[in-house]
């Protein structure tokens, strides 16, 4: 992972080499060479994410690619305000730090788990949630698209979830492999934490509009990104309606998945008609986009 940026460009090493010290590991090494068992552990995972994203964002800012508008999931609305320039690397790298531990933790304080649900509207989900009630938390975590919603709660809820959303009318309920409840009331200890982190970290308004994921609206001014950054491990993720209101109020710009994979491309098919976004997560990937825009050197 990153590593073909890291073989073809300074800033990248440069990068890897600053979050190596930021992070007090060698991240560079499992990113590079794994193994994947480790790099899939929580610590390594959301620093990796993050770290990659944000090489990508630089190195497509050298050749005058940038952003007019951004949003990122869950985790990857920290990349987007640093490309929006709403903090610096090292800071963001730090604040996914502490978010990435406070999370493990409470995972184990509070265990939890979450699962996807296809096929039911938002109310139906909701309905779902609260009818296991009685065997614990249950709450929407993400609505990423149209018919797909990811709830998140305690272990035997969940289950609960998993076991009856047929016959709720869903057309499939899969269990997640996480290490926790993200997005609900059971990280209430993490969200404590990284409101404490954020309070010492230095947040300028960001450049240009990025939607946050727990009101589907931009950003606004630095003690406003504080209070939603730490809001957002308690609050779903309303990736459709970010998605939409993009769409709606930057009609006319190229979407580009900046990161690892093209999971959100999928989601924004289905969340906005006629919208397509390009994945970029390689050097040959922005060397591509290049190309297809005419961008100079």
């Amino acid at each position: 992972m990153g590593k073909d940026l890291a073989e073809a460009s300074a800033h990248a090493r440069d990068r890897f080499a600053k979050a190596n010290d930021v992070l007090g590991f060698d991240l560079a090494a499992i990113c590079f060479d794994g193994p994947e068992e480790e790099l899939r552990q929580t610590r390594a995972t959301q620093p990796a994410l993050y770290v990659h994203s944000c090489i990508l964002a630089d190195l497509l800012a050298e050749r005058d690619v940038k952003p007019v508008a951004a949003a990122g999931h869950s985790l990857g609305e920290y990349s987007a305000l640093y490309a929006a320039g709403a903090f610096s690397f090292e800071d963001g790298l730090r604040l996914v730090q502490v978010r990435a531990s406070a999370m493990q933790q409470a995972g184990k304080t509070h265990p939890g788990t979450m699962a996807a649900v296809i096929g039911l509207d938002e109310s139906d989900v909701q309905k779902l949630c609260q009818s296991v009630r009685e065997h614990g938390v249950a709450v929407p975590a993400n609505f990423n698209s149209p018919g797909q919603v990811v709830v998140s709660g305690s272990v035997p809820a969940i289950e609960k979830i998993v076991e009856t959303a047929k016959s709720a009318g869903a057309r499939m309920a899969k269990p997640l492999n996480v290490s926790g409840a993200f997005h609900s009331p059971l990280m209430q200890p993490a969200a404590e934490e990284l409101h404490q982190a954020l309070q010492t970290t230095q947040i300028a308004e960001p450049r240009v509009p990025v939607v946050s994921n727990v009101t589907a609206r931009p950003h606004g001014s630095p003690e406003e990104i504080r209070k939603l950054l730490a809001g957002q491990l308690l609050s779903p993720v309303r990736w459709a309606e970010s998605m939409q209101y993009l769409a709606a109020n930057v009609p006319s710009a190229t979407w580009l998945e900046i990161g690892s994979g093209s999971v959100l491309a999928g989601l924004l098919k289905r969340a906005v008609k006629g919208q397509t976004a390009t994945p970029i997560g390689t050097h040959q990937a922005i060397e591509s986009q290049i190309t297809a825009t005419g961008v100079a050197e």
